[in-house]
């Protein structure tokens, strides 16, 4: 494990494509997540005094020596929430220079293929961070400015709520604050860390994960990447689907399920992945 601080815009210049593997939850945050970094973000703009503010770590993992590509692509073990509504921040922005006319000293074309396109590339290696399969398309159609079919709602709730705030916001000060966005930069090796442990560990500070996350990664985290994407698209994808509308109901339907299995009288909610 190798781990840097490093501003936020540097780490995501360059050709690079982060990935989130499919072992990974949706995309999850909410509105008081968006608002509360959108007022660090103006605190911090807004302050000459403050010249960073951490933001949280971002861990990665390169895949296995098979994979080629004109592009490098990591797999995102932590921080899939906040580089993911960075960009629709960073998205948002754009279009917020061009609506307004705004000069910040960076143009929309630059903020695109500087932080959210590889420029360079087509089709899917344009883009420097793909979702799972619930919510890539949303987030590809939002950064192309395109209506989303199907549309993953917290992605385009949170969207919506950035492109509000930039309506009025001081756009020169959200830019400077961004720019002092910190990020522990934590490379992963793949031959020697765990990143099931690592996960887990991790996302205790963070949205707590769900029994069923931490199944679902428990099962799928050790396979390798071919047979993991089988028992994703065959087995789980297809369950989970039966319960979008209410996550919790996947962990009764689980801890019910174990019950049965196991012939448990009891099985506590909370000790089902235990």
């Amino acid at each position: 494990m190798k781990a840097n601080e490093t501003s936020f815009l540097p780490f995501l210049q360059g050709p690079k494509q982060f990935l989130v593997p499919i072992f990974q939850r949706r995309y999850s945050w909410e509105k008081k997540h968006c608002q509360r970094l959108w007022d660090d973000i103006m605190r911090i703009g807004a302050n000459p005094g403050i010249t960073s503010h951490f933001l949280g770590s971002i861990v990665y993992m390169q895949p296995g020596v098979g994979n080629i590509s004109t592009v490098p692509e990591f797999l995102v073990i932590d921080g899939q929430q906040r580089l993911t509504t960075l960009s629709l921040l960073l998205s948002a922005l754009g279009k917020a220079i061009v609506e307004r006319d705004s000069d910040i000293g960076i143009s929309p074309k630059q903020l695109s293929n500087y932080y959210l396109f590889n420029a360079d590339e087509e089709g899917e290696l344009r883009y420097k961070q793909l979702l799972t399969r619930h919510d890539k398309e949303t987030l590809i159609q939002l950064l192309e400015c395109r209506e989303p079919a199907d549309a993953s709602h917290r992605l385009v709730e949170n969207y919506a709520f950035f492109k509000a705030k930039l309506r009025s916001a001081d756009l020169g000060v959200v830019f400077t604050g961004i720019k002092k966005l910190m990020v522990v930069d934590i490379a992963l090796d793949p031959n020697h860390d765990n990143p099931q442990l690592i996960f887990d560990s991790l996302n205790t500070a963070g949205l707590a994960l769900s029994q069923t996350d931490r199944i679902r990664n428990y099962v799928l985290i050790p396979k390798d990447p071919v047979f993991q994407k089988r028992l994703y698209e065959e087995y789980w994808f297809p369950m989970e689907q039966r319960f979008v509308s209410d996550r919790r109901e996947f962990d009764w339907f689980i801890m019910h399920y174990l019950r049965l299995k196991t012939g448990q009288a009891r099985l506590i909610n909370g000790s089902i992945y235990e």
